[in-house]
């Protein structure tokens, strides 16, 4: 799945780099629709002390933004998405639960090269990831796993490529930090550190 995301990304940004980018200008509103994968870092923590190294699984999800421009070239985005899904494993014993998760996020950002023929773009906001439908499975199997909601940074970089006269067409990633306190039968375990990337490629319109 990632390889196959990742040479669609490429290919649509190849179409599309023979096209001006989109203008951004105050007061103007943008929305975008999109796929992204939400790749975890590689090391995300231990339980109980440190003796059960964690390893989350990616997931491929739909993706919404809308962004408003606050000046010429700065605006303020929300990104959601549908309900990302990542399996749990513990190394050594294997899967042992998944859980799913909504990231909505908050970034201030500036596009660069305004009107020009590819527009790059930097932002740093506020993550809030909320956890829910954790399940249990192998080795927890019977068990009440909790994840505690998140807090955290996020930063976004992407560029922006024009489609049309109003359409951009936006390969992006985002590095979010993503923190959550495991309790299983209501006795914290310890913190998984998922941290993720999350990338892809989104349609752009402005309004």
């Amino acid at each position: 799945m990632k390889t196959y995301l990742g040479l669609s990304v490429l290919a649509l940004a190849l179409v599309a780099s023979a096209a001006p980018a989109l203008a951004q200008s105050r007061g103007d509103f943008t929305l975008g629709v999109g796929v992204h994968n939400v790749e975890p870092k590689s090391n995300n923590g231990a339980l109980a002390g440190g003796t059960l190294p964690l390893d989350i699984g990616s997931d491929v999800r739909p993706t919404i933004t809308g962004e408003y421009f606050l000046r010429d070239g700065l605006g303020i985005e929300v990104l959601a998405a549908l309900p990302f899904e990542h399996d749990i494993s513990v190394k050594g014993v294997g899967r042992v639960g998944s859980t799913k998760h909504l990231p909505p996020t908050v970034s201030l950002q500036y596009h660069f090269n305004n009107g020009g023929k590819v527009s790059p773009l930097l932002g740093v906001g506020l993550n809030y990831t909320t956890f829910f439908q954790e399940d249990t499975t192998g080795a927890l199997a019977g068990t009440r796993l909790e994840l505690g909601d998140s807090w955290g940074a996020a930063v976004h970089a992407g560029v922006d490529f024009r489609i049309g006269t109003r359409g951009a067409l936006r390969v992006d990633a985002r590095w979010m930090d993503i923190d959550t306190d495991v309790r299983v039968n209501g006795a914290r375990m310890g913190t998984a550190n998922i941290d993720p990337i999350a990338y892809g490629v989104s349609y752009i319109h402005a309004f």
